[in-house]
Parts: structure tokens; sequence; C-alpha cells
């Protein structure tokens, strides 16, 4: 972009006021935001493959969403449900324990991010087991509260310098196929990640201890990651077999991002927990845990809760937001979607060297490259020259993985298709270059 002057100067009014540990993509500033285009206060205008990480699945200020917000907000802000009781709180919890995978009978609670749902999602395993233990595993992220940041995986810029961290927390491995680990090296079955689990159970934690197992579907911020197929229904048998909670934190693939509405249903697998989070209300603040109402109902009365949870005006963002994914069909949109990026970078995975892997789950699609297709090494450093010389053209695009060397496609599934060929062409054209 030939002008971003007065992003430039908020930038610098940023770095007086705020602390620098947050970290920037680019040095825009948005002024206003619609569907799957932004534009910055400069007037410039950007396709957005970012959504908010993950937070605008249905799109920047959907009409339905913006009206709901607009009609909650003339009744009441706030209340504290712990006080008292409000409708869009209850309702959304019905329409959840309807939604998720699986035939048990479900309930919710609500929090305001992620990482929240995540600790209470322990909370409750460790309630309804009575053990302490929690395996995560490689590559994974899971927030950067204490806890959370314990089941993270990625030590810098997530973990460092913040230790010591919360105990019994066992960090598993991960069949990432295109860096496979040892271990799972032997034929793609059932029984190579339950004999793993077991050779685990006996070295680092027994499984009489073990509360739960969480893991995301496919890794997000790992570099999205989709495991093998006989991976979860593994867990999710290990799981049943020794008395362990199955957690699927679904907080960045819910929500049609997959081509489903959880990614679980590509498995055919229900899980005991299910956190999540982001899209679920169009980028307000909410999250909830969703799970089996024998474990849901595990801890005992006040101990589990918090001032702002499920506050009424996100809940009935969320609500609209429902509505959306239902009517639009965007879990087929999703689908549409990831075929054609999936098209688009495999033949450009063709002629360029450093593409070396392309992977995901509909419009959830992982580019990772490398410095040579032979040897595999990361090379984050043509990564972050990709993502800064996108915004200069045109387009926001974000990088993942514990190596920093995977792009992300994290577009609003709302998405034209002429808007969707033009980011395109300009990855193709910023690739070439910076290769």
């Amino acid at each position: 972009m030939e002008n971003i002057t007065k992003s430039l100067e908020i930038k610098k009014r940023r770095e007086n006021a705020i602390p620098q540990a947050p970290f920037h993509v680019t040095p825009l500033s948005i002024s206003k935001a619609k569907g799957a285009l932004v534009y910055d206060v400069d007037g410039n205008e950007y396709i957005d493959f970012t959504g908010g990480i993950g937070t605008v699945n249905a799109g920047h200020c959907p009409e339905e969403v913006t009206a709901a917000i607009r009609r909650q907000s003339q009744n009441y802000l706030h209340t504290c449900f712990n006080v008292l009781m409000y409708e869009p709180y209850v309702r959304l919890a019905e329409r959840l324990n309807k939604l998720v995978p699986g035939s048990s009978k479900k309930q919710t609670m609500f929090f305001n991010s992620g990482a929240e749902a995540v600790e209470n999602a322990v909370k409750i395993a460790r309630s309804a087991t009575g053990r302490p233990a929690i395996i995560s595993f490689e590559h994974a992220f899971h927030g950067r509260t204490l806890l959370t940041m314990s089941l993270t995986s990625k030590v810098k810029p997530y973990k460092y310098g913040f230790g010591p961290f919360a105990p019994e927390v066992y960090r598993a491995r991960y069949p990432y196929p295109y860096r496979m680990p040892r271990e799972f090296s032997g034929p793609d079955r059932l029984e190579t990640y339950k004999a793993y689990f077991d050779r685990f159970f006996n070295n680092y934690v027994a499984a009489e201890n073990v509360a739960a197992i969480i893991v995301e579907p496919v890794l997000g911020e790992g570099g999205f990651i989709v495991p093998p197929d006989p991976f979860l229904s593994a867990l999710r048998q290990i799981c049943t077999e020794h008395g362990i909670l199955f957690i699927a934190d679904e907080i960045q693939t819910g929500f049609c991002r997959t081509g489903k509405m959880f990614a679980l249903e590509h498995y055919g697998i229900e899980a005991d927990l299910m956190t999540l989070g982001k899209s679920l209300a169009s980028g307000m603040p909410l999250s909830a845990v969703v799970g089996k109402e024998d474990y849901m109902n595990a801890p005992q009365v006040g101990g589990l809760g918090g001032t702002y949870s499920g506050n009424p005006v996100a809940c009935a963002a969320a609500l609209a937001t429902l509505d959306i994914y239902e009517k639009q069909n965007l879990a087929q949109r999703a689908q549409e979607i990831g075929k054609k990026v999936f098209a688009f970078f495999s033949r450009l995975q063709q002629r360029n060297n450093h593409i070396g892997d392309v992977r995901g789950l509909g419009a959830m699609i992982g580019i990772e490259f490398v410095k040579d297709k032979k040897n595999k090494e990361p090379f984050p450093e043509l990564v972050k020259a990709i993502v800064a010389a996108s915004y200069e053209k045109g387009l926001l695009i974000m990088s993942a993985g514990t190596f920093g060397n995977v792009l992300r496609t994290l577009m609003p599934l709302v998405i034209t298709d002429r808007q969707l060929e033009r980011a395109l062409k300009i990855l193709e054209e910023v690739i070439e270059e910076q290769s």
C-alpha cells in the first residue's frame, strides 16, 4: 500500500502507551470491516485471510449479528448470570447441547475466552474423575494463562520466561504426517497409537492418575496439522478403556471452518467435553464448555462461574451467528473454499521447491514452507517475508507452526469467489517474488 500514514501515527502512539508484548502481524489500524474485507484508517482495502485469528467465520459485522447486539443492548448489558439469570444464556446452551456431536445428553456453561474454557474443562475433568493429571500434545496451543500455557507446547514466545508452570501436565508426541515422529513410523493403525500410549502410561504417568487427554482435532497455532485417520479414534478408545475424559479443543476448528460444524464430525467421534470459542459469537468475547451431563454436574455448586461469563450481549450475538451458519450453509461453503485453496497451492507446490506440504480440512488449509523439499528444513524467514509483502498488496494473512514456517488460511467463509481468486493471485505473485 502506498499510504499508511495514519496507521503509522497510531502505531507510534501505541508504542508509547502499550507494552511491547502484544505482537502485530501488520502495522495497520482498522477503520471498518465487512464480510471478508477490511479497511484501514488511511482508506486502503484488504482481503482478510486472518479472520481475527478464526473469530469471524460468519464474516465481519454480519447484519443479523449487529442487529441482535443492538436489540439486546437496549434491554440490559450485564447482570452476572450468578445473580440474575437471563433467557439468551439458557437458549444458547440448549442450542449447543443439541448441536455438538454425539447422542449423550449434554450441558453447557459459558466463559469469556478460549483459555477460560480450557481451564474450566480441566477443572470439570478433575472433579469428575478425582484424578490430577492432564495429557496434551506436542505442537498444541491451548491458551496463555498459567494452566493453559502449561498445556501449550511452543516455548517462544508463549512460555519463555513465565515459568514455573502448572504441575501434573504431561506432553505426548503427535502424529505430524509431514514430520512423523519415529514412535509412529509403524503401520498407520489403531494398534500403533494404542501401543504408544501403553508405553507412555508406563514411562511418564499412570493411566489411573490421568483425568483427561486434551487434543485439537486439527492443530491450529501448531501448523494446521491434520492427524492420520485412526489417531483420534485411538484416543477415544484409550480414554474409554482407562476412564479418562476425552476433551476436544474445537476453539479454532469449530463452527464450519473444517467443512463440518465441528471437526469431530469428520471422525464420527463424541467427546466427553468440548471447548468452543472464537467464531461462536462473531468475535464477541464468549467461549463455552459443552459436555456430557454427568461430567458437567461433577463440580459443586459455586465451583464454576465468573463475573462476565456468558454476557447477554455476547449470547445474543452467538444465537444470531448460529443462524447464519445454518441458513447460509457455511460448512458447505468451507468445503468449496478449501477445494479451491488446496488445488491452488498443490499446483504451486509442483513448481516451487519451498512449498513442502499442503494440508488441511475444509477451509482450514496450512502451507508449510521449507528451504529444500529433500531435507525439510523449516523456512520461517520466507513465510515472514510473504506475510509482509502480502499486506502491501492488499491481502492479510498470517503464519503458524512450531517453527513459524506455515501460512494458515482463516478467511471468513462468506468470502466471494471473486475476492478469493484475487487473494490467491496476490499470494501467487508474492510467493514467486519472495522465493
